[in-house]
């Protein structure tokens, strides 16, 4: 019989781009001796390919069972309903849990669930908010909640002076809610992530502390910040974790074997790898010109096109990419396993929206980026890719907002021909030593998951 040190309730925003980060960090906990139990929605739950088999899963409700966010007649509407059933539900399973050999003595939540506070407060335990997002990323919603950045800005890429950030920050490098008018109601979720942590015991960050030196020191200043990351399957990092080769849960179906051996045919660094994630919608002409650019940088290719997006290709390109003379040159397939494409050794190049989860995948795998930043923090995450980190380049969108097809294939060929992406490619190996450091033993991500843990079984 397992005899368990404490136990934490992980309640996730209901996204798989932050259910899997908390899913990985409770992973690590649980192989400290911490018993898990994970409370995605019902909502959730009915979308998953695949559920996760290592933790103990239990669900709450958000209101809307059947769809979720999908069923709901709006954003506000489905966060209002979200925030009372959600509080409910939450209660009730704390309720049920304590009756449990090892009761629950802390919740890990997801900030943008911040009534989650209340409850814990309510049952007496501890609080750690989890950020999915980097710290650049928190700082700027932290000072707009302040009211120190005054946005949107009144002129086009004007700069904005952000306390805590090493970097100069344009207008056009903020996260798109900040700057979006209409994107109110979600910016208004996305700073009250910020109403209540000066309540809570912990805030966790999931990022790597070397990455963001000068904004984590400086926000540590404010809030007991801790980074725990990289958040993705130990066998991509410490290997300290044997089982842990997937995250073990999915809305999508992966094509793993025809991904794995067309990719066994290709020539070491040769194939450029396209993916823009499970949420990011491509408007057609952008699908045709990123086609273009892919076909006339004359380099193998890998893209990742979702079955609902599939009708946006332009007509004859499977069709081309299915006939003999080009067989070998690309592949497209509707979902595949990132994390074993991106460490496969044909792969020379991550062509990516710049997700957060994605980006963290690149850098702890140590694959150079060519990004196309959509939306939400994508535009933040590249202008770290591309400026302090130099692991990368963006492909600029024109006066339309489309990233046209020679851009496509200058940014590709300046990242995988010889001399132009030396530096690159060699920071990019700088990269994934740091990350790899961070989650391995006595690593500045591990002392704060062992800090966190021991302070845990002191409260339980």
């Amino acid at each position: 019989m397992t005899i368990h040190k404490a136990h934490c309730l992980i309640l996730p925003y209901p996204v798989q781009g932050h259910v899997n980060p908390m899913l990985q960090f409770s992973k690590r906990l649980q192989s400290k001796g911490v018993k898990i139990t994970i409370a995605p929605t019902k909502s959730f739950l009915k979308n998953m390919q695949d559920l996760p088999t290592t933790v103990s899963v239990e669900a709450i409700s958000d209101g809307y069972d059947d769809g979720g966010r999908d069923q709901a007649e709006s954003f506000v509407a489905y966060t209002t309903q979200f925030n009372e059933v959600g509080a409910d539900t939450l209660s009730q399973l704390i309720q049920k849990l304590t009756n449990c050999r090892c009761p629950v003595n802390c919740i890990v939540y997801d900030p943008f669930l911040p009534w989650a506070v209340e409850v814990a407060k309510n049952f007496g335990l501890a609080t750690a908010a989890f950020f999915t997002q980097n710290c650049v990323v928190d700082n700027i919603y932290y000072h707009v909640h302040e009211g120190v950045v005054k946005l949107p800005p009144t002129q086009v890429d004007q700069e904005i002076l952000i306390p805590g950030l090493s970097c100069t920050i344009g207008s056009s490098d903020v996260p798109s809610f900040v700057i979006d008018p209409e994107a109110e109601r979600i910016l208004e979720m996305l700073v009250n992530q910020y109403s209540n942590l000066d309540k809570v015991d912990w805030v966790l960050i999931n990022s790597v502390y070397e990455l963001e030196k000068e904004v984590i020191d400086w926000m540590s200043k404010i809030y007991p910040i801790k980074t725990i990351g990289p958040t993705i399957p130990s066998m991509y990092l410490d290997k300290r974790l044997q089982d842990d080769k997937e995250y073990g849960l999915s809305m999508f179906k992966p094509m793993t074997n025809e991904c794995l051996n067309w990719l066994n045919h290709q020539p070491i660094s040769s194939v450029v790898y396209v993916s823009f994630g499970s949420l990011v919608k491509i408007e057609g002409e952008q699908m045709e010109e990123l086609a273009w650019g892919l076909k006339n940088c004359n380099r193998n290719f890998l893209w990742v096109v979702r079955s609902n997006e599939e009708p946006k290709l332009p007509k004859n390109l499977l069709k081309e990419l299915k006939s003999t003379s080009s067989n070998n040159k690309g592949l497209v397939v509707s979902w595949c396993p990132q994390l074993q494409v991106l460490e496969h050794e044909s792969i020379a190049c991550f062509l990516s929206h710049c997700g957060w989860n994605s980006t963290l995948e690149a850098i702890s795998l140590g694959v150079p980026m060519v990004t196309m930043p959509q939306w939400s923090d994508q535009p933040t995450n590249t202008k770290l890719v591309q400026n302090v980190w130099e692991m990368g380049v963006r492909a600029k969108q024109d006066d339309k907002g489309i990233v046209r097809r020679d851009v496509i294939e200058e940014c590709i060929n300046l990242v995988m021909e010889e001399e132009k992406g030396k530096l690159i490619r060699e920071n990019a190996k700088k990269w994934k030593e740091l990350a790899r450091n961070a989650m391995d033993e006595g690593g500045s991500s591990d002392k704060n998951i062992e800090e966190f843990v021991s302070k845990l079984v002191t409260i339980s």
